[in-house]
């Protein structure tokens, strides 16, 4: 079966449940703080849980916040494959999470940004393996680099994932069009698709399914673009066609990591060989359940997802 790796940043999420956001300078009071192994850990903990064999390829820290995040892989069965990073830590980021179930977010820099080509090429990519990169690592040259050198000498058939995140239409016309080249999915929300069209010049289309389908020349050869919209579900591009998949509008209560769960659960799904279109309704479904509970690792379990589906067809 092919693996799931991920060469994102693993980060330790402080997540503060707070009544809205203070003003500047003000202080509002937190019902509960709670420290959560998030990330890239957030995308591999669904993918385990889905069934599949994953790897952790970014750096992890020495210290107690590298120790939750081995502690979190080592839970899911998930193999770390670098060696630690030695004398820093692994960062954080704080997580505001107000009743709408909004979230804002405060990201320290630590251990997680410290790879390289030869700590990358531990995870040893195999034909068939999909390969995760989030465009947050290009925010700084020292994570960004050593993946721009890296992706390009993996096996032909080895399959690059990009989550961009909100970082990536930012980034430079060169390093956006070096990512892209090695690009063989694409997993998204709307407003990064819509901000990535801009970025080269087009106007996004309005329609999910329009705006997927417009993803997908810029990757390379005949790839595969995803594109989210939170409750509504998600459209997808592959074989020179797009579809649009619903979803399952829930109550939510926390949506730190649904777009990451999604995508966990997609990449396993394909790995174990469902088609994309299918796995793109199991994953919203996965998506549906995240949101009702609360923290990054609270991802569903395949069966979960299983008994969910039957009680909505029902």
């Amino acid at each position: 079966m092919s693996r799931v790796i991920h060469t994102g940043q693993a980060l330790v999420d402080v997540v503060v449940e707070v009544p809205d956001l203070p003003a500047r300078g003000q202080n509002v009071m937190a019902s509960s703080a709670t420290d959560y192994a998030g990330g890239a850990v957030t995308v591999l903990v669904a993918a385990a849980r889905f069934g599949a064999e994953c790897v952790q390829a970014g750096a992890i820290g020495t210290g107690p916040h590298g120790d939750l995040i081995r502690s979190a892989l080592a839970a899911e069965g998930i193999s770390a494959a670098a060696d630690p990073v030695p004398d820093r830590d692994t960062g954080i980021c704080v997580v505001m999470v107000e009743p709408s179930a909004e979230r804002t977010f405060v990201t320290t820099l630590g251990a997680e940004r410290h790879i390289s080509v030869e700590s990358l090429a531990t995870s040893d990519p195999r034909p068939g393996d999909l390969v995760c990169v989030t465009g947050f690592s290009f925010a700084l040259a020292s994570t960004g680099e050593p993946l721009l050198a890296w992706l390009p000498t993996l096996d032909p058939d080895v399959v690059v994932v990009l989550d961009p995140g909100a970082a990536f239409a930012g980034l430079s016309e060169h390093v956006r069009a070096a990512m892209l080249e090695v690009t063989d999915v694409w997993s998204s929300n709307a407003e990064e698709a819509e901000e990535l069209l801009r970025a080269v010049g087009q106007e996004p289309p309005t329609d999910l399914a329009e705006l997927t389908t417009a993803i997908a020349p810029l990757l390379r050869g005949d790839a595969v673009a995803i594109v989210r919209d939170g409750p509504e579900g998600c459209a997808v591009h592959v074989e020179g066609g797009t579809t649009y998949v619903p979803g399952f509008p829930q109550t939510p209560v926390d949506t730190n990591g649904a777009g990451d769960t999604h995508t966990g659960a997609l990449l396993a799904e394909v790995a174990a060989g469902t088609p994309w279109v299918e796995g793109c309704r199991r994953a919203n479904a996965a998506a549906a359940i995240k949101v009702t509970r609360r923290g990054p690792q609270s991802a569903p379990t395949a069966t979960e997802v299983d008994d969910f589906l039957r009680t909505a067809v029902e």
